[in-house]
């Protein structure tokens, strides 16, 4: 079984922020589906090419996060290796696509406690750039996405089926680093 899990904060008013990058890019991926609230997160299980797949987007709030995906991986007994977290960084420019496994949490609160959590950073991760912020950090990770923006979002999020799937028939993850670093 693979999880993938989108980083992201629950509620309308949070729709569209930078910080919910990680739920666009399932919401993309997954296009319209009955997402069920289960413990600690919104989920959907599917089975794609023959493999159970479990998308989750937690609804711990972004710093609580690694409290859904260790709770998910515990249950379905799933390991590091089948793990893929989709987060916002706001180190690259915006729109930017990596794939990065066993690296620091680089300051995203998220991440942190995913790691806290899983005591590893072993763990597959899709970081799409959403630029330096130009005032305080809180405000811009929460706020909205120009319609400019999106435009360049839209391509990342388009990019990111393409990791998706190639993730789900278990590419190879250095190959996969390669092929989209």
């Amino acid at each position: 079984m693979k999880l993938i899990v989108g980083l992201g904060n629950p509620g309308k008013e949070y729709e569209n922020t930078r910080h919910n990058i990680g739920y666009m890019v399932v919401d993309n991926y997954l296009d319209n589906v009955n997402w069920k609230n289960e413990k600690l997160a919104k989920i959907y299980k599917t089975k794609i090419n023959n493999e159970d797949i479990l998308f989750i987007k937690p609804t711990t709030f972004m710093n609580l996060s690694g409290e859904a995906v260790s709770y998910y991986m515990n249950y379905y007994k799933i390991n590091l290796k089948d793990i893929l977290v989709i987060q916002d960084d706001m180190d690259l420019e915006l729109g930017i696509i990596r794939l990065k496994t066993d690296s620091s949490s680089g300051g995203h609160n998220g991440i942190k406690n995913i790691i806290e959590h899983l005591n590893s950073k072993s763990f597959l991760r899709l970081k799409i750039g959403i630029s330096k912020p130009k005032y305080d950090v809180i405000d811009f990770v929460l706020s909205k996405f120009s319609q400019d923006e999106l435009k360049i979002i839209n391509e990342s999020l388009n990019k990111s089926k393409l990791i998706i799937n190639d993730f789900i028939n278990n590419e190879n993850i250095e190959r996969l680093m390669s092929k989209y670093n």
